[in-house]
């Protein structure tokens, strides 16, 4: 027994030393190894065909002399590597690229080669023959020094050498500079360093504490590395064949299935599997080339950014052109980390015999910049599949799983298996596939986010496959040029890329890469992109963004504003010339292209160079004089782009393409004015503006169907339904807002209303919203929305082009190339884009959900539901609009005491009428160091971190973040119907936010109640039944209310469908759980402990009255929790209170014209006042205020108008024109009819009476007056021959003029008119035997002024002068007769020349000189020249008078009297002299209507 006991465990120690043995090669065997002499590698012969230029430096290959030993070269500064013709600091755009061989090889030079092995039937990269391989890079031919590099440390920089270099990393300056050739020897290298010995005597990179009793170790990184929506600062290094950073399943269950369903009950590790499976240290023959020993070998190389250490800069330089060459959008990678796992001759667990010598080699190469991720997969051999676990043979391990090939995010949140390698039969071809970098078996992928493939594929079929391609995005007007890695490629297979609509061919670059360049797409957002090779139909598909020219990413930028001016004298232009090419002797050309829409189809179109050729430095400066001559024959274009392409890039690169620049869209004056000055002439602004304006009028009308303007911006940011920031005028991302001065903010809508027309409202500094009516730079509406129409194809529907060319264009030529006075501006403004007030702007109800959770909804009710799994948020019940918002609720994790039995939101899903389905989601703990929340369109992730992707558009639906955030913590989801869904992540919290219209009202359903401004209706159940709950009792609700709403896989009435995209096999049933038992208690001093007092006493502290605060923080204990619950909750209860204000608005208040409004407030309390321009004048009210009752108080002087003087004055004139027509007439009116009223009272009265005659003329009034006043004992000794005027009859200034022919006002009054006095003549002239001469206001003067006879001869002035008294007495009145109608009836003619004779003057009347008060005259028939007046005849000849009686004598007595006058007395002549009198029986006129008439 003791023998048997013996044997065994000698047999035991045996086996233990073969094992032990067998695990690791001695160290003399391995010298032994190495010192023998190696074939040579197969060299690598390769075409490239990359789209980049090949370095000058490569083209010509140095001769290096043959040493033994060199001492360092020359270096300069890391800094300065960007200025070295050499790839290692070449710009991202440069790719060097190199076609050589290696003629020779040192002996001391290792390299694999084919194995001897016949007994190996898998190929393995050094078995392969020679051949050429597309992007590969191998030496020149004459390069051979640095076969024997050799520093004077003594160690030999052979890219095999299995001893590792010195690992002291420097960032000095002058360090390392690498090489083009070095660069090129390192490349052709399959596999990277990996070192079994040090210079020190160590083990270099091995790890031989792995090995079958021990398979991992951990390892710190010490940096952070992106992986899969994660980032971890550390990993373990497994012997299995993976990395990974959590613990994996107590067993595995074969074929793996990632991610784990049950997580967290089962763990679900998070790995990188290059090789997934049981793996044990292998053995290698002693004929085998590479002789390093098998197992497990690690390296990490840090912060490599600024490493000047040579070995630093060449791992550096090698892996970042690796992987830029190797992975399409790459461009840019500079590696600062790189981290080398390699499996060396490992072998399958559980083999007997000599399964120790089947092994595999492969390696994994990370590299990160922290940001983003990239893995290089080398499979150099791989001789077995699976290990005895899986079902393999215990032998070769073939047969049972292979390995699993692919990634696990872990958590239980996402996977990645790389199809269709992974666990088939056809994994080894793994080894002979990829043709990363144009090598066979290496395969490259981008793991940061998602996990992206960087080789092709050719084993995989299927009718959909997923198509990596990079950039992911480009401009609308094309020229973008898109590298595609998917299928492996053939150089004599077509390739078609199929962008939505159009179709361009592909040119092949490589096997494992394809260029497409993008046409001119009339399309926005994510467009159907895929490919065909050959006559395969389209499998190969993805999605594709096309950004539209107004908010594309900025490419070309202008230093000023000059290009927007009229007549600018230079514009200077600059672009990143790398987007180019990085070659810096390339030439490139600017040229300049336009848009019209003259026709259905939209045209743009080329216009001009600018210039053919330049240097691609990056600047340029465009001089418009040296245009003036050109002549279009499209010169009605107004505005356009320009355009940067390369001349000649097949110089560059081996690819006639290249890439194209766009600018944003300009107007083109600077270029096109002289062209329309000769066209329009001086004024072709006004030209322009008035041929837009007509052209407009014809088109619809629409403003009616826009969104109403906001009152101020804090409800312009409230209002998440219906707008959005403006690009050109953000307050956070674009402050310069060109076309709207004095703005802060502007928000346009969300999406295109039913005709495609855009709402703008902006607002200033004070929050106010600026209008048209007030300034030219105030909110106008556009008629085509940026986002444009479907179908974009047509006229008037195009993104962005068609909303230059009807809205922004007109601005240009009718207010910012005019005045702003002028016509054409004001009609821009006023007429055809007025801004439109807020009057009857209705702000929108909102709803929201936040904390573990509580709830508040459209009314304003406040409860709390911790419901487990997804409900019906917000839905609507009007099948006309429908819509739908649902929630997920999972349990919160636990806290210090245990398990929490409260929930949170994770996700919200929403969905309108016929729109894409959005979800948002909370992304994991972990998984929150780049992006907080996941946005899913259509199942699909979008992202958010690029400004040309800020704001996304897809079927109904914009979704958009901050343009100030980058994390994508905040979504706002907006639908057509105006309604806006808003979520917010804070420290792993969400909330979300349900905006409304009013036409929701008394049309909603859900957690979030029936929005009817009644709080009784909000629990209505899904049947349209009211619930009769009380807030407080938390059981009733949930039970009664809460779980009737909740979701499932199937469309439930009154319900609906879940809308949650499902991954992985989750559905509904995986997340709702109906038997979870919420704590129904809300006040923490009843729920909790009695021993917890501290956490109560916490809670209130932290919250202070906020409830559903404490109720979180007494569940969690968690401190963030709280604070965002409360946060939430004061933000949302402030919203409802903001948008329950009444708005009050007085609406526009209009600038007049050549004026301004000192302010442009509108709200109740503002007072504006007015002001006009210089040589105006204001006429109305200076100042208006708007009234608290949403009114401007009326005008108090009329409305406010700026007037030029000479308007104003006419004005003033035509204003007293008419004031006084308008009180004269009526007065006359007046007159008029209280006359004759008078005159119908009278007769009625006194059928005889007749109207007295008023006096018509001033002499009238005298006689009347005289005739009053009439004495006939008045004794009068003036000669009635000749009169001589004296004195002009005046009145007192001071009285009334009594003798106006209006008379006087005053009947009563004794005040009497002085008249003329008259000296009499006649007795003069009868004495000394002249002629009586007439005297008066004519009277016959000599040259010096002596009177004269009608003989000529002079009168004595002073003869028979007689100074008659000027006043009037009663006793000068003439003897008549007294009218019954109570007024003297004056003389007849007969009776006058019975009583006495009277004096004549030419200057009054009959009747004047028989009742002037002065004087009286006798009348003398026989007199010459006189009539029986005494006065001279010189009224017309024709004229004929008769006697009559005053008006108001009765008409019998007037027409018995009436008898001829007289013949008309003889012309006066100047030979005759005045007239004689006519005959004696000639009748006088009546003295009542003779009418005085001077000579």
């Amino acid at each position: 027994m003791r023998f048997k006991l013996f044997v065994v465990c000698a047999l035991a120690c045996g086996f233990m030393a073969y094992v032990l043995a067998n695990e690791n090669v001695s160290t003399e065997v391995e010298d032994q190894i190495i010192k023998t002499v190696p074939a040579n590698k197969a060299p690598k012969i390769v075409e490239a065909a990359e789209f980049v230029e090949i370095p000058e430096e490569l083209k010509t290959t140095p001769a290096v002399k043959k040493v033994d030993k060199v001492s360092p070269p020359a270096v300069a500064p890391a800094a300065a590597k960007a200025s070295s013709p050499a790839p290692a600091a070449a710009k991202p755009q440069a790719k060097p690229i190199v076609q050589a061989a290696v003629a020779a090889a040192a002996p001391m030079k290792l390299s694999p080669v084919a194995s001897s092995r016949g007994t190996d039937d898998i190929l393995t990269v050094a078995g392969l023959k020679p051949q050429a391989k597309s992007g590969a890079l191998v030496m020149p031919l004459e390069y051979l020094g640095e076969l024997y590099d050799v520093d004077t440390s003594g160690y030999n920089w052979d890219p095999n050498n299995n001893v590792a270099p010195p690992d002291t990393a420097s960032t000095a300056a002058g360090g390392y500079t690498i090489t083009s050739a070095r660069l090129a020897e390192l490349r052709q290298n399959f596999m990277y360093w990996f070192f079994d010995k040090d210079m020190y005597g160590g083990r270099g990179d091995y790890q031989f504490d792995i090995h079958a009793s021990m398979t991992q170790l951990h390892k710190n990184l010490n940096f952070q590395m992106p992986f899969y929506g994660f980032r971890f600062n550390y990993t373990r290094l497994s012997l299995n064949g993976y990395l990974e950073f959590s613990d994996p399943p107590e067993y595995l269950t074969y074929p793996l299935v990632f991610p784990i369903k049950d997580w967290p009950v089962k763990r679900d590790p998070s790995f990188m599997g290059i090789f997934f499976s049981k793996c044990r240290v292998g053995r290698i023959y002693p004929t085998d080339i590479d002789q390093r020993t098998p197992g497990v070998y690690w390296r990490v190389v840090r912060d490599l950014m600024g490493r000047t250490d040579r070995f630093g800069v060449e791992v550096r330089e090698r892996t970042m052109w690796d992987i830029r060459t190797g992975v399409v959008g790459a461009d840019t990678f500079v590696p600062k980390h790189v981290v080398i796992a390699t499996w060396k001759n490992v072998s399958f667990a559980g083999g007997i015999d000599n399964s120790l010598f089947t092994t595999n080699t492969f390696q994994m190469v990370l590299a990160t910049d922290e940001v983003y991720t990239y893995a290089i997969w080398n499979y150099a051999v791989l001789n077995w599949l699976s290990h005895t676990e899986a079902g393999g043979d215990t032998t070769k391990g073939e047969g049972g799983t292979p390995a699993y090939v692919g990634f696990n995010a872990g958590n239980g949140t996402q996977a990645y298996e790389y199809k269709p390698y992974s666990q088939n039969m056809v994994i080894r071809d793994l080894a002979n596939r990829g043709w990363g970098n144009g090598f066979p078996g290496r395969h490259i992928f981008r793991l940061d986010e998602q996990i992206l493939i960087g080789s092709c594929n050719k084993d995989i079929d299927a009718a959909l496959l997923p198509l990596t391609f990079a950039p992911e995005s480009g401009n609308m007007l094309g020229g973008q040029v898109v590298n595609i890695t998917g299928p492996c490629f053939d150089p004599d297979i077509r390739v078609t890329c199929h962008f939505d609509t159009e179709s361009v061919l592909g040119t092949y670059v490589d096997r494992n890469r394809v260029i497409c360049v993008q046409p001119f797409l009339k399309a926005e957002g994510y467009i159907r992109f895929q490919i065909s090779v050959g006559t395969q139909r389209f499998k190969w598909r993805g999605k594709y963004f096309v950004e539209t020219p107004a908010a594309a990413t900025e490419k070309i930028f202008f230093a000023t504003d000059d290009v927007h001016k009229k007549n600018p004298n230079e514009i200077r232009i600059t672009w990143n010339a790398f987007n180019l090419t990085s070659n810096a002797n390339a030439n490139v050309m600017i040229s300049l292209w336009g848009y019209r829409e003259t026709k259905i189809e939209p045209q743009l179109e080329y216009i001009d160079v600018i210039e053919a050729s330049l240097t691609n430095t990056g600047s340029y400066v465009i001089t418009p004089s040296n245009y003036l001559n050109r002549h279009n024959i499209n010169n009605d274009m107004q505005f356009g782009f320009l355009q940067i392409n390369l001349t000649q890039p097949d110089q560059y690169s081996n690819l006639a393409l290249s890439p194209i620049l766009w600018s944003r869209p300009i107007p083109l004056a600077w270029y096109m004015a002289p062209q329309w000055e000769q066209k329009h002439g001086k004024r072709w602004p006004r030209a322009l503006c008035d041929n837009w304006i007509r052209a407009d009028r014809f088109l619809r009308n629409f403003a009616a169907d826009l969104p109403l303007c906001p009152c101020t911006l804090e409800q312009a940011v409230l209002d998440k339904g219906r707008f959005r920031p403006d690009r050109e005028c953000d307050k956070d991302s674009n402050p310069s807002c060109l076309r709207h001065r004095g703005a802060i903010h502007c928000v346009v809508s969300g999406t295109p209303v039913a005709q495609g027309a855009e709402q703008q409202c902006c607002y200033d500094r004070y929050g106010f919203l600026m209008l048209t009516y007030d300034q030219m730079w105030g909110s106008r509406p556009r008629r085509i929305h940026n986002l444009g129409k479907m179908p974009w194809n047509e006229a008037s529907k195009v993104p962005s082009l068609s909303m230059w060319f009807h809205d922004m264009r007109p601005f240009y030529s009718c207010c910012y190339w005019q005045e702003e006075q002028a016509v054409g501006c004001e009609t821009y403004r006023f007429e055809r884009r007025p801004s439109q007030d807020c009057v009857a702007y209705q702000a929108p109800g909102v709803a929201g959900v936040f904390g573990d959770p509580h709830l508040i909804t459209f009314d304003g009710t406040q409860y709390t539901f911790n419901g487990l799994g997804e409900f019906v948020l917000a839905r609507s019940t009007d099948q006309s609009e429908r819509f739908e918002v649902q929630g997920r609720f999972q349990q919160m994790p636990p806290n210090y005491y245990g398990q929490v039995m409260a929930t949170q939101l994770t996700s919200v899903a929403m969905r309108g009428n016929t729109t894409t389905t959005i979800e948002v989601r909370l992304r994991p703990l972990h998984a929150r160091w780049r992006y907080r929340l996941d946005v899913l369109a259509d199942g699909r992730k979008v992202y958010f971190d690029r400004e040309s992707l800020k704001f996304q558009h897809f079927d109904g639906v914009t979704v958009y973040t901050p343009t100030y955030l980058l994390n994508q913590s905040q979504v706002v989801v907006q639908f057509d119907a105006g309604i806006g869904i808003e979520v917010v992540e804070n420290e792993g919290f969400m909330t979300g936010r349900v905006f409304l219209p009013w036409k929701f009202i008394n049309k909603t359903a859900g957690l979030f109640g029936n929005w009817s401004y009644n709080k009784l209706d909000d629990f209505t159940l899904p049947n349209g039944q009211v619930a009769s709950i009380n807030t407080n009792d938390m059981r009733s609700l949930y039970y009664n209310f809460g779980l009737k709403w909740m979701l499932t896989d199937r469309d439930v009435s009154g319900v609906g469908a879940a809308l949650f995209t499902r991954e992985f096999g989750r559905m509904a049933s995986y997340y709702s759980n109906a038997s979870f038992v919420p704590n129904f208690v809300m006040n923490p001093v009843d729920f909790l402990p009695a021993n917890r007092s501290y956490d109560v006493d916490r809670a209130e502290e932290l919250c202070g009255e906020c409830s559903q605060c404490e109720y979180d923080y007494a569940m969690t204990l968690d401190r963030d929790l709280a604070h965002f619950t409360k946060n939430y909750y004061e933000t949302l209860v402030n919203m409802q209170t903001e948008n329950a204000q009444r708005v009050v608005s007085c609406g526009v208040l209009q600038t007049p014209r050549f004026g301004r409004k000192l302010s442009f407030d509108f709200m109740p309390g503002a007072k504006v006042a007015f002001e006009c321009n210089e040589g105006f004048i204001l006429v109305g009210d200076q100042r208006r205020e708007c009234l608290a009752n949403g009114l401007w108080n009326l005008p108090e002087y009329g409305y406010t108008e700026c007037l030029r003087e000479v308007y104003y004055t006419r004005r003033i004139a035509f204003i007293a024109i008419g004031i006084i027509l308008l009180v004269i007439v009526p007065l006359m009116l007046c007159i008029v009819c209280g006359v004759y009223r008078y005159r119908q009272k009278q007769l009625k009265e006194d059928p005889h009476w007749q109207m007295p005659v008023l006096p018509r003329s001033r002499a009238g009034s005298a006689r009347n007056l005289r005739v009053l006043n009439y004495d006939p004992e008045d004794d009068s000794d003036t000669d009635a021959s000749t009169l001589k005027k004296t004195k002009k009859w005046d009145l007192d200034m001071n009285d009334e003029d009594v003798t106006s022919s209006e008379g006087s006002d005053n009947r009563t009054s004794t005040k009497r008119a002085t008249d003329i006095s008259y000296i009499n003549k006649t007795n003069a002239a009868h004495a000394t035997g002249e002629k009586p001469k007439q005297t008066g206001r004519r009277s016959l003067r000599s040259g010096s002024g002596t009177e004269l006879n009608h003989d000529g001869t002079a009168i004595d002035d002073e003869a028979g002068h007689h100074d008659d008294d000027d006043d009037y007495d009663e006793g000068d009145i003439h003897t008549g007769t007294v009218h019954p109608a109570g007024y003297h009836q004056p003389l007849s003619p007969e009776e006058a020349d019975h009583l006495h004779q009277q004096q004549y003057s030419p200057t009054f009347s009959g009747v004047d000189s028989r009742t002037s008060g002065a004087s009286s005259i006798n009348y003398t028939p026989q007199a010459a020249a006189q009539n029986r007046f005494g006065g001279v005849p010189v009224l017309p000849n024709n004229t004929q008078y008769y006697n009559r009686p005053p008006s108001g004598v009765p008409q019998a007595t007037a027409a018995a009297t009436a008898t001829p006058v007289r013949i008309a007395p003889t012309q006066l002549t100047q030979d005759s002299g005045l007239p004689s009198p006519p005959l004696p029986h000639a009748t006088s006129p009546t003295p009542s209507v003779q009418k005085s008439t001077e000579v």
